[in-house]
């Protein structure tokens, strides 16, 4: 019973938190906030949770490196694997490499193995916390591909990173010509079995369908498991479970535009998802905080374990890390995109990056709970129960990093990018009006050859739909990029009108006890679909405004 009063705290606290960062706006990101909350339950009340790690990475990975994969821009992927590729691999094993030589002579009492599993710890990003800082804030659309891409891969390379380092810790050796085909085994292996498994799913979820038609919900639930029947399957392979993960989220994305599922059910998939994405990025990070109160706890075994015994030495030990980070992760990306710009091609003229941009990417590149689960995963004891050595200094040195990147993030970020104007994406605005265009087409194309069969004296239904149809074809080609898009809005918002009072209708009539619950809700559920329909212009969000 306690444990499910834990889990009701959490999910009240998610609420609370993104009310109150709602309330704040832009001023604080909502990690911290979360953190902050997540720290306050655990210090001032009695829930509490001990985080094991590889239950960590089952509940919450799986689902939401899934839904990455499945959102991310393909097109963008392909476009910029080189740079993607540099930072989720070679960035990571320069960031092991030159952060555990620095931790070892910063704190000689720290063995250098340990120094590089700590720095493995470290040198992912996190695509959770990425996203959450981005959320209020308004990153330039290629930079953010970049560090969404890039926190995608980059956890497979650390945590292969960080099973070498332990390894070494506890056998004294490290087998390289065995680590590299583990590595390449771990890479390909978690793509492929990713690919396959949701490949098969979709076929055996086809098949079933043509025989005894489409439940929705049963299309949701298992849209549900695929993430984690890929990750178990990996896993079990011994391959990257997350790379299984990202990649069986990406092959659903493309199985889904063939067109198999009801409409009906991508709308409250969709609806399932997001709402499964913000609970699960609220835990997280409510998880995070509720750990650090044991953590600070253990802050003077940190100390001895550093070989010191003033408090100020941690500080010492996570400024200098810190800065590292920043200082390898700025001239790694300032390298990269001098070598090979964000979306660039062979053969066009190098040109040296604005400063500000290569800044955003080096404080954009947040640590999150994963690094935290990470820590956490070192083991306690090597041979003969000798413990780990200064395990709780690395645990407490990736908690301190972690809110601290967090927290420069949130104040350095809004000042990085203030006064630059995002130039629109023309090239993708001008790609929707053409697709656009081209369904409107062929809907009345469709149109037209169904009034031509249907016998005299038949009203023409199908020329007053057309009608409708040549109406938001004449306006999308009248319409620029820039300008003439004064008719969407217009003709939206009457729409809008429309759907609200009828909405006012339902709602009134079942308070007078007119009509019954049940055909309420159904009533309203068609308004809500008549409203998703609606068309709202090329290149605009739909925010439901009237």
């Amino acid at each position: 019973m306690t444990d499910i009063r834990y889990i009701l705290v959490l999910l009240a606290g998610v609420v609370l938190t993104n009310w109150v960062a709602r309330v704040l706006g832009d001023r604080v990101a909502l990690p911290l906030i979360q953190v902050a909350v997540g720290a306050a339950i655990g210090s001032l009340t009695s829930f509490g949770a001990t985080l094991k790690p590889e239950q960590f990475f089952l509940i919450f990975l799986p689902p939401l490196l899934f839904f990455d994969g499945w959102r991310v821009s393909k097109t963008d992927l392909a476009a910029n694997a080189p740079l993607i590729l540099s930072m989720a691999l070679g960035l990571v094993v320069a960031t092991v490499g030159c952060v555990g030589l620095m931790l070892h002579w910063l704190i000689p009492a720290m063995p250098l193995a340990v120094c590089f599993a700590l720095a493995a710890v470290l040198s992912p990003t996190d695509v959770v916390a990425a996203g959450a800082v981005a959320r209020h804030i308004p990153i330039p659309r290629g930079v953010l591909r970049l560090l969404q891409g890039e926190a995608l891969f980059n956890d497979a390379a650390a945590l292969i990173c960080l099973r070498l380092a332990i390894a070494a810790v506890v056998t004294g050796t490290v087998p390289v010509l065995s680590s590299l085909a583990a590595f390449a085994w771990a890479a390909g292996g978690g793509i492929a079995i990713g690919i396959a498994f949701s490949w098969m799913v979709a076929t055996a979820k086809a098949f079933m369908v043509r025989r005894v038609g489409e439940d929705t919900s049963g299309q949701i639930l298992i849209s549900l498991l695929i993430p984690y029947g890929a990750y178990l399957l990996a896993e079990a392979a011994g391959s990257s479970a997350v790379l299984a993960a990202v990649a069986a989220g990406m092959m659903m994305s493309r199985i889904e535009v063939s067109g198999r599922a009801l409409p009906l059910t991508r709308l409250r998939r969709v609806a399932v998802w997001e709402t499964l994405q913000f609970t699960l990025n609220g835990i997280m990070f409510l998880l995070l905080g509720e750990q650090m109160p044991g953590i600070l706890s253990g802050a003077a075994r940190s100390i001895a374990e550093g070989g010191h015994h003033a408090v100020g030495w941690l500080g010492l030990y996570v400024a200098a890390t810190v800065l590292t980070l920043a200082a390898l992760r700025f001239a790694w990306v300032l390298a990269a995109l001098s070598w090979w710009p964000a979306g660039g091609r062979r053969g066009e003229p190098r040109t040296t990056p604005h400063w500000r941009s290569v800044a955003v990417m080096a404080f954009g590149g947040v640590r999150g709970a994963v690094t935290l689960a990470a820590a956490l995963s070192l083991p306690l004891v090597v041979k003969d129960g000798v413990p780990f050595p200064a395990r709780d200094l690395a645990v407490f040195i990736a908690a301190a990093v972690i809110l601290v990147s967090l927290a420069l993030a949130n104040l350095a970020l809004p000042v990085l990018l203030r006064g630059i104007e995002l130039p629109p994406d023309v090239a993708d605005a001008e790609q929707e009006r053409a697709a656009r265009a081209a369904t409107l087409k062929a809907a009345l194309d469709a149109l037209a050859n169904t009034a031509q069969t249907q016998t005299a004296g038949t009203p023409p239904v199908a020329m007053i739909v057309a009608d409708h149809y040549r109406h938001r074809l004449e306006q999308l080609e009248a319409e620029g990029i820039d300008g003439g898009t004064a008719a969407w809005p217009e003709e939206r918002r009457m729409h809008l009108l429309a759907i609200q009072a009828e909405r006012r209708s339902i709602v009134s009539r079942v308070r007078q006890r007119l009509i019954p619950i049940d055909l309420a809700h159904r009533l309203l559920r068609e308004t809500d679909a008549e409203e998703v329909a609606l068309p709202i212009g090329p290149g605009r969000a739909d925010r439901g405004d009237v």
